[in-house]
């Protein structure tokens, strides 16, 4: 069928589509105006198209409809690039209900892959859904993808403004399809859609995805953005104790079952832990909480056995509840945009659902820390491609590792860029230059940290303001029919009352203020470091590998972590260990378990806090009756500012060393070992090493603060 179709094709494909949506969605759904337009461009004319539409509109109606009526065509498979595993498990099970076969390649699934290749090239798969990371794998980019390329019926590009580093959710390996556009066949269609995307976010996507090659050949639909069933407000509460106590008193007065974001992973399980013990029915939820346990985690709250899941933003774009009743942020995200995209998982099927927000003092601090970790500096960009270029053979993210001062994370976000940009090369064994010219966009990178800054004083407006507060969102959004709601605290549309009982405002504080964070010993030694001048590899022997250790926080925590991350700040001059952190770390000393009780207290010899960690060790060994050895001393150039471990591990080796009369002392002696703070891990691990070989028994590590 081509643009040329007559009025009675497009009126008997229009019923074909009701019917198809239908199957999907029930027997009383119809198809929007701007949902059969959309349809109607990719089936009828091959066009390609951009939809931003607000969520639970009915986007995959859009895409899945349009399959089943191209592939009633002979048209091949469609090619679906989403981020949402969450989404891609309910999108499977919708479009079986509809007699859409999908099935989905990830990182979950790998002993599938094979089958589901097999399936698609036998024509037994409909709907083919892909992690955008797929894309850049060696083998799959190179002996897949071009075969779908050529054969698939429709490209949809889900959460589309993740290919946008102006948008809330950049990811570099969406950009990997503006490589993948001009390999497909004239004639076949490509949808784009999000929920989340201003003006600016609009113009990149086009301009990654080719979308303004041709005005004529393009179509935008963007729509309104309200949520007519969402009531918005805003609750500042005096501390973290009151945000935690308004939970407890207030949560089970909230409509059905909901979600509760926190900003760290730390926070979900500090808030879902202290819930629990109020006795209500929450899980924790995060990126770290393991596969079946997340799986389990939402269908809990699907089925409503869980008042909320208390979940980090691993919970967002891709689930599908529509009767979630309510959204709670216990911290404010640092990107009004990046809050609507998550308000939005509420109130798809229910009149009314509360979205609150309760903004915290810890916010401004967890933002500055996301903010840290932008794009690289020029220097180590030119690093990495100077290294890649000059060894010649494929380097593994582990040996580039020891070469470029940039945690692992950084390292691959960062050489994913690059590889969208033509300077470097995913290949089997890890990565190779190109040798193409590759210059440093400053200016750019210069304006997105910029948008940055504008989007977070743009939330603490938000948090202020007097208006309605969903037009706040809609116009930061740039949508062009945004009015005032009627519905959100500010319209006088909801009313939350801020009441919290003392009793329940003391155990939240008895909560926060119970210290104590276990914290794991390395047990292996990072990839290559004989380069580097250090030589060990695999595992570190039984007999040099320190005990697990303990800390009084970690910094992202909500109680004491604050008080911590405070006292360890550069800006905090040296001085001894205030009265209330040496009394937290007695709690976590008298709660610790020890397989052997420490004899013996050693500290770390401290370049940066001397006076603070010679005061903790002496005082602890004080008040445990043990003897206070001293230091093993640090003797070489402090490691501060290095970002990853093998740099780290190499400057800290060959920097300390047990002196002979603390090597005296020793003799069999389980050893407590104090230090300030800890964050790769590896001034312990050297200095635990040390003492192990010096003579000391085991070696028990403990800290005022954890990093991350």
């Amino acid at each position: 069928m081509t643009a040329a179709a007559s009025v009675a094709d497009r009126t008997a494909l229009r019923a074909q589509a009701e019917t198809h949506l239908r199957a999907l969605a029930g027997a009383a759904a119809v198809l929007r105006e701007d949902q059969w337009t959309a349809i109607e461009a990719l089936v009828t004319d091959r066009r390609r198209a951009l939809v931003v539409q607000r969520t639970g509109w009915g986007k995959s109606a859009v895409y899945f409809v349009a399959t089943a009526l191209l592939r009633a065509l002979g048209a091949g498979p469609t090619v679906i690039v989403s981020p949402l595993l969450a989404l891609m498990r309910n999108q499977i099970a919708a479009a079986e209900r509809a007699g859409i076969h999908a099935a989905t390649i990830n990182s979950t699934n790998t002993e599938e892959w094979r089958r589901t290749y097999d399936a698609v090239n036998s024509g037994g798969v409909d709907v083919l859904l892909l992690s955008p990371e797929r894309l850049n794998n060696p083998d799959f980019r190179d002996n897949v993808m071009p075969h779908l390329a050529a054969t698939c019926g429709l490209l949809v590009v889900d959460e589309a403004h993740c290919i946008s580093d102006w948008g809330h959710d950049f990811r570099p390996d969406f950009r990997r399809l503006r490589t993948l556009l001009p390999e497909l066949p004239d004639g076949i269609p490509v949808l784009a859609t999000t929920a989340t995307a201003n003006s600016r976010v609009v113009d990149d996507v086009a301009d990654v995805l080719g979308l303004g090659r041709d005005d004529d050949d393009v179509l935008v639909l963007r729509g309104s953005l309200d949520r007519e069933s969402l009531h918005l407000g805003v609750l500042e509460l005096p501390s973290t104790a009151h945000r935690l106590a308004w939970l407890a008193d207030h949560l089970d007065e909230l409509p059905g079952s909901g979600i509760i974001y926190t900003l760290t992973v730390a926070g979900s399980q500090e808030v879902a832990d202290y819930l629990r013990e109020r006795g209500l029915a929450v899980a924790a939820y995060s990126g770290q909480t393991e596969q079946t346990e997340r799986l389990a985690a939402e269908d809990d709250l699907i089925n409503n056995r869980v008042k909320a899941l208390v979940a980090t933003s691993a919970l967002g774009m891709g689930f599908d509840k529509p009767d979630l009743g309510f959204v709670i942020h216990f911290g404010a995200p640092q990107s009004p945009i990046a809050y609507y995209q998550q308000v939005g998982r509420a109130g798809r099927a229910v009149d009314k659902a509360q979205v609150i927000l309760l903004p915290g003092s810890e916010d401004q601090a967890i933002w500055d820390y996301f903010a840290s970790v932008g794009f690289p500096r020029e220097d180590q960009v030119r690093s990495a491609l100077t290294a890649l270029g000059t060894n010649g053979e494929p380097m593994s993210t582990g040996i580039l590792e020891t070469q470029v001062e940039l945690s692992r994370s950084r390292l691959e976000a960062m050489l994913k860029v690059l590889d969208v940009d033509g300077a470097v090369r995913r290949v089997r064994g890890g990565w190779v230059a190109t040798g193409q010219p590759w210059s440093y966009d400053a200016e750019r990178y210069a304006k997105v940290a910029q948008v940055r800054r504008d989007e977070q004083q743009a939330m603490r407006d938000y948090i202020a303001t007097g208006a309605c507060r969903m037009r706040y969102l809609r116009e930061q959004l740039d949508d062009p029919h945004a009015t005032d709601c009627g519905r959100c605290d500010n319209c006088g549309g909801l009313a939350l009352a801020a009441a919290t009982s003392e009793q329940t405002v003391t155990a939240a504080m008895a909560t926060l203020h119970r210290p104590g964070v276990p914290f794991d010993a390395r047990r292996m030694w990072p990839t290559a470091m004989p380069g580097l001048g250090v030589d060990v590899r695999g595992k570190i022997g039984a007999d040099d590998v320190a005990e697990s250790g303990r800390a009084i926080a970690r910094f992202t925590d909500l109680g004491f972590g604050q008080r911590v991350r405070s006292v360890l700040s550069p800006e905090t001059p040296d001085a001894a260990i205030p009265d209330d952190l040496i009394a937290a770390a007695i709690k976590v000393l008298a709660s610790w378990g020890w397989a052997q009780r420490p004899e013996v207290v050693v500290h770390v010899g401290s370049a940066r806090r001397p006076l603070l960690v010679t005061d903790v060790a002496a005082r602890l060994g004080t008040i445990g009756r043990l003897p206070h050895l001293g230091q093993v001393p640090h003797t070489g150039p402090s490691s501060r500012g290095r970002s990853n471990s093998a740099m780290r591990l190499r400057d800290v080796w060959g920097s300390y060393a047990v002196p002979d009369d603390l090597a005296a002392e020793l003799d069999g002696r389980s050893v407590l070992l104090v230090d300030d703070y800890t964050d790769t891990g590896w001034t312990l691990t050297v200095v635990a090493r040390l003492l192990r070989q010096a003579g000391a028994g085991a070696v028990y590590p403990f800290v005022l603060g954890v990093a991350g």
